[in-house]
Order: C-alpha cells, then structure tokens, then sequence
C-alpha cells in the first residue's frame, strides 16, 4: 500500500516539479525580454505582473520536489549523538510540522482566493485574476503536504526515508 501512495505521490510530485520548471522558463523569458527591451527604450508592459505571479508557480511547484529530495535545509550537528530512534522521531515529527504548515497555507490561501473572487481581483497592470495563481498556489502547497505527510508515514511504519535514498 506504501508502495502505491509513493508511486503516486511521486507522480504528483513530478508534475508539480514541471510546472515549477515552466514557472522558471517562463520568469527567465520576461526578465531577458524586459531587461532587452529597456536597453532598447521598450521595457515589456506589465512585467512586474508577470514576475510576481509566475514566482508563485516557480516556489511552490519545486517545493514538493525539494522537501522529496531533501533539499530542504537540515541542521544535523547533535544527530550522532542521538539514537537512531530519536532521530528518526525528530524527521517524523519535522515532516509532520511541515506538512501541518503547507495545509494551513493552502487553507489561508484558498480563503483569500474566495475573496478575490467575490471581489474580481487582478494584478497590477494586466488583467490576470489573482484567483488563478491563488489557486495554483493552494493546489501545489497540498501536493508538498501530501509528500511531507507520505514521507512522515514512511519513516514511521517502514522505517523507509525517500530523502536519504534520493541523495544517494
């Protein structure tokens, strides 16, 4: 059953990393043609729109492929002094709070997203409804808690830590 929800878990994961890696294309596009167009006296219109809610797509889609990784950072100075079992209580305890944190950002943001639909909100400049990135950010903040939360499951039950086996 582990098995299963890893390979799933997985499979989301990835494509939360896909669309982070098109968030970062898609910032590096607007930032060369903005920086070309102001050296040519025609910077990109909306620009700072564009940067600010494709930073949303670029943070939170990699954040799941971090934490799976162990990208994350870790400070690990007393952990040869510890047990086994005590370390391992503190990776279940850590994986547990962040995915805690990722819920009640997806939950906090999905309540602003409530609002800027109520009230039709958009950027700055250009017409993109905040609602849309507010969403994408709750979306992908739950495939992190998933992951967090598979991984808390794992270390607990199996004794099985993904991080350690992706660093390898």
């Amino acid at each position: 059953m582990l098995n299963f929800a890893r390979t799933w878990a997985d499979r989301l994961i990835g494509l939360s990393a896909v669309f982070g890696t098109l968030g970062l294309l898609g910032e590096v596009g607007v930032i060369l043609y903005d920086v070309i167009g102001r050296a040519l006296g025609s910077p990109l219109y909306g620009s700072q729109d564009l940067i600010t809610m494709t930073m949303i797509i670029l943070v939170f889609g990699g954040m799941a492929i971090c934490d799976r990784r162990g990208g994350h950072v870790a400070v690990d100075l007393f952990e040869g002094y510890f047990p086994r079992w005590f370390n391992r209580s503190v990776d279940v305890l850590s994986a547990l709070t962040g995915a805690a944190i990722f819920v009640a950002m997806a939950w906090a943001v999905n309540d602003s997203a409530k609002i800027s639909a109520m009230l039709n909100l958009q950027t700055n400049l250009l017409p993109l409804k905040k609602l849309w990135f507010q969403n994408a950010l709750s979306i992908l903040a739950l495939v992190t808690a998933l992951g967090m939360f598979l991984r808390a499951v794992e270390l607990a039950l199996a004794g099985r830590d993904v991080q350690k086996e992706a660093q390898v």
